[in-house]
């Protein structure tokens, strides 16, 4: 911009100006956004160059040319103009996940686990570089121009480049050179975690080092100060190590470590700006470097920077101011608010507020009514009413709270269960099927409970199901857990008879050995007999008989034996015998 310009139409300027604020960002799609920091909208999109994620995005310093690399190995020039694939090559055998445009622009680094150093005009690998165990994530150059002044300068050979990669802890600085083909690194930085940014002074003269700031994962910032002159064989560890600490009060609590996000060198290259604290809110802070101590810990106190942007925030919001006789009235379903208070000043205000011939009611007296109506409602113990159970049902489906559910759900009155379902809405009928079909998975007796809902819904709602398109999937589980139980209820219908069937032979048998023994020998044997002798030789033996015990007490009678009763009987007839007798006899 700084040399001799022609002179240009306005759209021209227009559209130079438009690209020196443009902020490429490559998404996870494949596609790539340009958005506009001037404007905060989005300005054109690019499409068609990747098929997979977007690592890495690099501007070119020619502003209309824009280089990205992707997880589908290929790297693609974009003219950002036209919004247009200029070129499009393969990079690597594997993903390539990161990109650096040489000083003078005529150079590409690539890098997946292996750099490649490219030439832009006929897309061609002029070096190849070991590169890292893993994915790298950084690529820089350092220097601008080689430090052997001597040899004419190409624009690349002699200069130095730097390289991280992720679970690595050490960054690699890399040497240009023409003649020999090392591949390897001639130096490395240690650092403490894997390195997440990474910020650099580039070194322009000879004798002037290269500042390097890495902030690692673990919080941490490691600042580095080297001049480069060839290879080295050991790491190198950092000059400086910077950490963030909040202040520990009054002995009671311990200072915790603040996590520095990123850091960048100013244009003096002599302080830093610090970004730390949290990602969504982070605190910014510009630092002068003190590299005469190996480890600063700086102490900021977070939550106080923080909770004063909050007070400020808070006290934008108005409240608004509500007179005393203001009466709020809160949405909601009736029978489902707060105390309906029904004063008796209440009514005699109505009729003082009347205007006389006036027919049409207030507002007031419409509310007044509905809280009377509400009133008569509410039951005199305060227990919950069909339409609260409606309205906490949903509130327990829609918020998944266990809790709600369960007071609900195992509510055992059929009245109670029927208009719940009957009050509750629509939409409100798939998730309680889908929430006692979980529930009829559990233990029986819930699975008793769940049923009698089961029911209800059935019944009530069987019209709103029989329209949905996805009913069969929507209540495929419910029918297999059905069908399922059902399948053994016949055998185990048959074994609950089998063993009702035992088990009353069992009780029966118990309660047989419980019952005292009956005597069993009778009391009185009458024998008809047929012949006439035998009946006189009887007639003998019991007159001479009757002769000896005519005269014996009661008691010698009942012990006689049977023969001699009987024959009495046939002798004396039936007025000799005692009453005792002559029942046994009928």
């Amino acid at each position: 911009q700084d040399g001799p310009q022609r002179k240009k139409r306005k759209s021209e300027v227009a559209e130079v100006d438009k690209q020196l604020d443009i902020l490429a960002i490559g998404t996870a799609v494949g596609s790539i956004l340009l958005y506009s920091t001037v404007k905060g909208e989005l300005q054109s999109k690019l499409d068609g160059g990747h098929d997979s994620r977007v690592n890495c995005v690099r501007w070119h310093q020619d502003n209309c040319c824009l280089y990205s690399c992707s997880e589908d190995k290929h790297i693609v020039e974009w003219n950002t103009q036209t919004c247009k694939v200029k070129c499009k090559w393969k990079g690597d055998n594997s993903s390539v996940t990161s990109l650096c445009i040489s000083p003078d622009g005529k150079m590409l680094l690539s890098a997946g686990r292996t750099i490649k150093l490219w030439d832009l005009e006929t897309k061609e690998v002029y070096k190849h570089f070991t590169g890292h165990a893993t994915s790298v994530s950084s690529l820089m150059f350092t220097t601008v121009k080689p430090m052997n002044e001597n040899k004419p300068f190409d624009g690349i050979t002699g200069l130095y480049f730097l390289s991280g990669a992720i679970h690595d802890r050490l960054l690699s600085v890399w040497y240009i050179r023409s003649d020999r083909k090392e591949k390897n690194a001639v130096m490395s930085f240690t650092v403490t975690d894997e390195p997440t940014f990474i910020d650099l002074t580039v070194s322009e003269v000879k004798e002037e080092p290269v500042k390097l700031a890495v902030v690692c994962r673990d919080g941490q910032l490691h600042l580095f100060e080297h001049i480069l002159n060839g290879y080295c064989k050991k790491p190198l560890t950092s000059n400086c190590t910077i950490q963030i600490a909040t202040p520990g009060n009054d002995g009671d609590s311990t200072p915790k470590p603040v996590p520095i996000l990123a850091a960048a060198f100013c244009t003096d290259k002599q302080s830093l700006m610090l970004v730390y604290g949290n990602t969504l809110q982070p605190i910014i802070e510009k630092v002068s470097l003190n590299t005469t101590e190996s480890h600063v810990c700086l102490i900021r106190d977070i939550q106080k920077m923080l909770s004063l942007k909050t007070d400020v925030a808070v006290t934008k919001v108005k409240t608004p101011v509500v007179n005393s006789d203001a009466k709020v009235l809160v949405p909601g379903i009736p029978g489902h608010s707060t105390a309906a208070k029904i004063p008796s000043s209440g009514k005699e205000k109505k009729k003082n507020k009347r205007k006389p011939g006036e027919t049409e009611e207030s507002i007031e007296e419409r509310l007044e009514a509905l809280d009377i109506d509400v009133s008569k409602i509410k039951t005199p113990g305060g227990l919950p009413q069909t339409d609260s159970f409606a309205v906490l049902l949903v509130q327990g489906l829609e918020s998944n709270d266990a809790e709600i559910l369960n007071r609900v759900l195992n509510t055992r009155k059929e009245n109670v269960i029927k208009n719940t379902v009957a009050r509750m809405p629509i939409h409100a009928v798939i998730p309680l099927l889908h929430e006692l079909t979980k529930r009829l998975q559990g233990n029986p007796y819930s699975a008793s409970l769940m049923v009698r809902w089961l029911k209800s819904v059935f019944t009530l709602h069987a019209s709103y199901l029989s329209t949905l398109p996805d009913l069969i999937p929507q209540l495929g589980m419910l029918y297999q857990l059905m069908e399922s139980r059902v399948k053994t209820l016949q055998k185990l219908s048959r074994l609950h008879g089998r063993l009702f069937i035992l088990v009353t032979q069992v009780a029966a048998s118990e309660t047989v050995q419980d019952v005292t023994e009956v005597n069993q020998t009778a009391k009185l044997v009458y024998e008809d007999e047929s012949s006439e002798e035998e009946g006189s030789d009887d007639e003998m033996i019991a007159d001479k008989d009757s002769d000896e015990n005519w005269d014996e007490d009661e008691e010698k009678e009942e012990q006689s034996d049977e023969q001699d009763m009987t024959v009495e009987k046939e002798i004396n007839g039936d007025s000799d015998l005692e009453p005792e007798n002559e029942s046994e006899e009928e």
